[in-house]
């Protein structure tokens, strides 16, 4: 009884608790990963700056993602359809299908994100310190198609002037990597 009463306390994370990175305009906040789930799942919080693009067109080949938005409005493109998801508001996003989003509004946003199976929530750690704000200067191109390649990722690096034209997004720097 001691041992379960422990392991749940080790699990309940205060807001300020939690792993975090910044890739790009998203930013990344570890709350359940692999460990904890047994595999199943990861859940991350995303926050957004204004008009912020979160990730470009983008196929994950292992994973679901279900986005469930919390504040501000989040932009989503799942195929060839495009939403704008609100509080309570939840996305589905499934394995093999493109998909991309971004704060749609002048404001904040952040939204829980759901990762199933659980593994794919590392990627952010792992491309976070190859691009801004922690790597100034062009990005390594080589180790980010590395990394996008045994996470199963592959990217629409054009998708981006796109999707900033569309819907009037700030991109600045090098292209950020998606989810």
């Amino acid at each position: 009884m001691g041992e379960a009463r422990n392991l749940r306390a080790r699990i309940v994370l205060s807001g300020d608790e939690g792993e975090r990175v910044t890739v790009g305009g998203l930013g990344v906040r570890f709350m359940i990963g692999a460990k904890e789930s047994g595999g199943n799942f990861a859940l991350v919080e995303h926050p957004l700056g204004p008009r912020a693009l979160g990730a470009p067109v983008h196929t994950h080949r292992y994973e679901d993602e279900y986005t469930y938005v919390l504040e501000g409005e989040i932009g989503v493109q799942v195929g060839e359809e495009v939403r704008v998801a609100r509080p309570g508001d939840l996305v589905f996003k499934p394995r093999g299908v493109p998909h991309a989003f971004w704060n749609a509004r002048d404001g904040p946003a952040r939204a829980l994100e759901i990762i199933s199976p659980a593994g794919f929530e590392r990627y952010f750690a792992e491309v976070a310190p190859l691009l801004p704000p922690a790597h100034a200067g062009p990005p390594d191109e080589r180790a980010l198609g590395e990394t996008m390649a045994r996470y199963g990722l592959e990217m629409d690096l054009g998708s981006i002037p796109v999707l900033a034209e569309r819907h009037g997004l700030v991109v600045e720097g090098p292209p950020p990597p998606g989810r």
